[in-house]
């Protein structure tokens, strides 16, 4: 049993060793100079500097970076937001009140994640564009809530399930409404759940690029969308592009580290039950 625990506790460093393998790669490209980054076989000694990250932030000439920064943000902020806001309640009406046939509503919100996104990139690029929506941030809110919902929806669902319903019982008995009771005495108890849900949805639409891509010009730029700027035809890349990956990522990983407890509680519950 000892030397299983061993094998088990290696092989799990080993996997973890190997996925972060490339991260790691990345970081160390990002402080080389092109040169020293397109070198074949790699210059692993080679001497370190913020070139790379100076172009990403505009001080060495490049483009400035806070504008498509701000739009993935609100863009991403925006959208978890109205998602928990729309995914709570209906996770508490098919979960503590179930509706008729329940699962196969989960099952059709599930089922809206399997249409392939390039089949409904024409006809909400052809609907944005007749109603003057296109390169607008708010267009891709909207877009961003429509894709989150059935997820965090089959997420909260699972989480809700594990709220004991005399809890709820108590709170109507004692005068308090949906609204109190989803606010006060739901959302405490699957805090963890939501914070996992959110981090999850933020994620998604952090990192979407096709309808971004498509959908937006120069107002309504999304981060990973100005990413793509530093992949030319011409020229040395590789250095400017680690940076600028690290420099967008790193929102992402405070979110994650800052919800770190939160996310292993809701992602624990949900693998518990």
């Amino acid at each position: 049993m000892r030397i299983k625990n061993a094998s088990l506790t290696l092989g799990a460093w080993l996997a973890g060793m190997i996925f972060f393998l490339p991260v790691a790669w990345m970081v160390l490209t990002s402080f080389h100079s092109e040169a020293d980054a397109a070198s074949n076989p790699p210059a692993f000694t080679a001497p370190l500097t913020l070139d790379g990250y100076r172009e990403f932030f505009g001080t060495g000439g490049g483009p400035d970076p806070w504008p498509p920064l701000i739009n993935s943000l609100t863009a991403s902020l925006a959208s978890t937001l109205l998602v928990l806001l729309l995914a709570l309640p209906a996770a508490y009406a098919l979960t503590i009140r179930p509706v008729r046939a329940w699962r196969d509503v989960l099952f059709f919100f599930l089922s809206t994640k399997m249409l392939p996104v390039i089949a409904g990139l024409l006809p909400i690029y052809l609907f944005a564009r007749e109603i003057g929506f296109l390169d607008n941030i708010w267009l891709l809110v909207i877009l961003y809530t429509s894709m989150n919902l059935p997820i965090a929806v089959w997420m909260l669902q699972s989480f809700l399930a594990e709220v004991p319903v005399s809890v709820i019982e108590a709170a109507q008995l004692d005068g308090a409404r949906l609204p109190a009771v989803l606010g006060r005495v739901v959302a405490p108890v699957v805090l963890p759940g939501i914070a996992a849900t959110a981090l999850i949805c933020f994620i998604f639409s952090w990192n979407e690029l096709l309808f971004a891509r498509v959908l937006t010009g120069v107002t309504a730029e999304t981060a990973p969308v100005f990413l793509t700027r530093f992949i030319t035809s011409q020229g040395l890349f590789l250095a400017q592009l680690s940076a600028a990956s690290i420099a967008i990522s790193l929102p992402v990983l405070a979110a994650g580290f800052a919800a770190q407890d939160k996310l292993v509680q809701g992602l624990s519950l949900g693998a518990v039950k």
